[in-house]
């Protein structure tokens, strides 16, 4: 009877019933898994399988827009520079402006004009009798480079260096 004794006492009871409750509650409680799963190793793998394969297309168009940038760029420069060069066709169909830029570069006087080519301010370079006259325009005794002369100075002098010879 002791033994039946045990089985109905209190601290009995509580002792297997701890003993039940402890075993449903480690068995209710899901197994601990790893932190990767099949599904997420399998996930993980596709999501890197795009990446990889779409970082060579993507690198791709990137530099072909920056590509059709630099081209579209250049295009527009091209149209203002031929824009640029039909404003200066017309304005060279003007008769004025031509005769505008003719007396301006080339000295050409109407006639009845009376140019007059002023020097330099180096002052007396030399009378134009006794033959001594300098036409280059230099200062102070020191010439001036060539691309400082203008066009038809380096002509005249050619042929006065010419009529000396002969």
């Amino acid at each position: 009877m002791a033994a039946d004794h045990d089985r109905f006492s209190t601290a009995a009871r509580l002792k297997a019933l701890g003993g039940q409750a402890a075993a449903k509650v480690y068995r209710a409680r899901p197994k601990r898994r790893g932190r990767l799963t099949g599904r997420a190793a399998l996930l993980a793998l596709v999501v890197c399988s795009l990446v990889v394969a779409l970082a060579y297309p993507m690198r791709q168009w990137v530099s072909q827009r920056s590509e059709i940038a630099e081209q579209e760029r250049k295009a527009e420069n091209a149209r203002e520079a031929v824009e640029e060069l039909r404003d200066r066709k017309a304005r060279w169909q003007d008769p004025a402006y031509v005769e505008q830029q003719v007396r301006e570069r080339l000295h050409y006087l109407r006639p009845g004009e009376t140019g007059y080519i002023v020097p330099d301010g180096a002052g007396d370079a030399g009378s134009p009798a006794d033959g001594t006259a300098q036409r280059s325009g230099h200062i102070s005794g020191e010439p001036r480079a060539a691309g400082d002369r203008p066009w038809y100075r380096d002509l005249w002098d050619g042929v006065d260096r010419a009529d000396a010879r002969g």
